[in-house]
């Protein structure tokens, strides 16, 4: 714990910004194991990111939707997601345009020119919620966004130089070495900063080695002489098994995992919340596999088709690359499929979006694999709920029950019902500070075919052993750590990382730690 005399220190926040040399540099990575850190420290740290751009998204328990990695940065450093931790969200949608998210609600589609035109007036909001920050926490931790030295981006920068220096705060800039010319990368950009810039600097880290770091051993001497009044803080291994959720809708890095029985997840062009194939990871004998061929998924033996940005869209992908037949031929030979979110509207009758409040405008019909239709509306949903998994046996018995959440702008309707559709589940809203007791039923369950809104679905190792039983993989092991339990260790020993590979002096000196 902090001593009377650190916390006296502290009163004042003091501001820490993660800069990287590019995007996947390793920025939310490094945020999110530096929380973890500090957390351990005593420290009430926060993290932050002014602007962002991504489909993996999180809502907030008041309804307000942010950029996922913020989520799991607040979780590694202690506290609950909202929406002052990333005031700007852009969700890519296609054909040049963002949905443009404020302060977690959801505003119009807009083209990138049209965007730098309310940089000033998106700025007064990045202002307030710093503002915000300055009595709630000791530290702040911001994340910058692809490199802070875009010559042509820098003058209406929001997200990496301009908020630490706002703060009158210091940086950490993150090099990826797995890129090549990690040398240049970092000393290119610190060389392209201005001088009160560069009189900010915290510290140099070099990210994702691979191999044998006594190779590295001298990369402090070369860093010094271009740049002697930044500290050199250490080298990074890359450790697969320690990778939190990219902020990226899809990183190289989540391409494959696991060994055992083919899990496919659709790859959509406008694929979204891809972080919900990672529960499947802790379990053994399944491999999660991303796929955007008919051949890749004929030895599947459960296909998911997840949440896009541009459902009708991608949809008319399926189609385009003969995906839509293969996925009827495999549910017509009993593979189970399951949709989520824009993946459970495709399975549906219909989907009608009218004024292209969703991304692209039209009428078009779905695979026809459930009984329902959707029709996109302007309002949004965007909320935490509860939900609530049944016994096979008792139907009436609540077995598992764990947190999720919607976010989405389509009504869905089942417009057939029989003995063999019912709810997938049952959900529960949150009222205040406590979830309502009525129980509303949620998604549709056919015998092989399942639909549903709620992202965190497979957060419930009772819904994975489900699935797999239908899908017959006798070599299936569930894990025996719940996906919570599993983040938290996994923030730990981020932290550890950090300490065992990582000089850390000057951070401690600038936090009076």
């Amino acid at each position: 714990m902090r001593s009377l005399f650190t916390t006296k220190l502290l009163q004042i926040m003091k501001a820490i910004s993660v800069l990287g040399t590019s995007s996947n540099a390793g920025k939310s990575w490094m945020v999110t194991a530096l929380g973890a850190w500090l957390r351990r420290q005593g420290i009430n740290v926060a993290p932050f990111k002014a602007q962002n751009m991504s489909n993996n998204s999180y809502v907030t328990l008041e309804g307000g939707e942010i950029g996922r990695a913020q989520s799991v940065q607040a979780i590694a450093c202690g506290m609950r997601p909202i929406a002052q931790m990333n005031p700007i969200l852009l969700k890519p949608s296609g054909a040049g345009t963002s949905q443009l998210v404020v302060m977690g609600e959801a505003r119009q589609h807009i083209a990138a020119i049209d965007y730098y035109q309310h940089i000033e007036t998106l700025w007064q909001t990045v202002c307030e919620c710093l503002d915000f920050w300055g009595d709630r926490c000791d530290v702040l931790l911001l994340e910058g966004a692809g490199s802070p030295v875009e010559l042509n981006l820098m003058h209406r920068d929001l997200v990496n130089l301009r908020p630490i220096m706002h703060l009158k705060g210091r940086w950490l800039l993150v090099g990826d070495i797995e890129k090549g010319g990690v040398f240049a990368q970092i000393i290119g950009t610190h060389h392209l900063m201005s001088e009160p810039t560069q009189l900010a600097g915290l510290g140099l880290v070099v990210n994702k080695f691979r191999g044998d770091l006594r190779l590295f051993a001298d990369a402090e001497k070369y860093f010094k002489d271009y740049i002697p009044k930044v500290p050199y803080l250490g080298v990074l291994p890359y450790q697969g098994n320690l990778q939190p959720e990219s902020e990226d809708s899809l990183c190289q890095d989540a391409e494959t995992k696991g060994v055992g029985a083919k899990i496919a997840w659709i790859r959509f062009p406008h694929l979204s919340n891809s972080q919900d194939s990672q529960p499947w990871q802790l379990d053994y004998g399944v491999q999660t596999c991303w796929v955007q061929s008919v051949a890749e998924l004929s030895d599947a033996k459960l296909i998911i088709l997840p949440g896009s940005k541009n459902t009708i869209a991608d949809l008319e992908w399926l189609r385009k690359t003969g995906l839509d037949l293969a996925i009827n031929r495999a549910a017509s030979q009993g593979i189970p499929i399951v949709g989520i979110c824009g993946g459970y509207q495709m399975l549906g009758i219909s989907l009608g979006d009218r004024q292209g409040v969703a991304g692209s405008a039209g009428q078009v019909a779905g695979l026809g694999l459930l009984p329902v239709i959707t029709e996109f509306l302007p309002i949004k949903q965007v909320r935490q709920v509860q939900a609530n998994w049944y016994s096979e046996q008792a139907t009436d018995q609540v077995t598992d029950q764990w947190m999720a959440y919607e976010i989405h702008m389509g009504h869905t309707e089942l417009v057939a019902q029989n003995e063999d559709i019912q709810p997938l589940l049952q959900i529960q809203y949150q009222n205040q500070s406590a979830y309502l007791d009525n129980k509303q039923p949620e998604g549709v369950r056919s015998p092989r075919i399942w639909g549903t809104y709620l992202h965190g679905l497979f957060e419930s190792s009772q819904v994975r052993a489900a699935l797999v039983k239908m899908a017959n993989i006798p070599e299936y092991q569930p894990s025996q750590l719940n996906w919570q339990t599993h983040q938290q260790t996994m923030y730990n020993q981020m932290a550890d990382l950090l300490e065992n590979h990582l000089d850390l002096n000057p951070i401690r000196q600038y936090l009076n730690l």
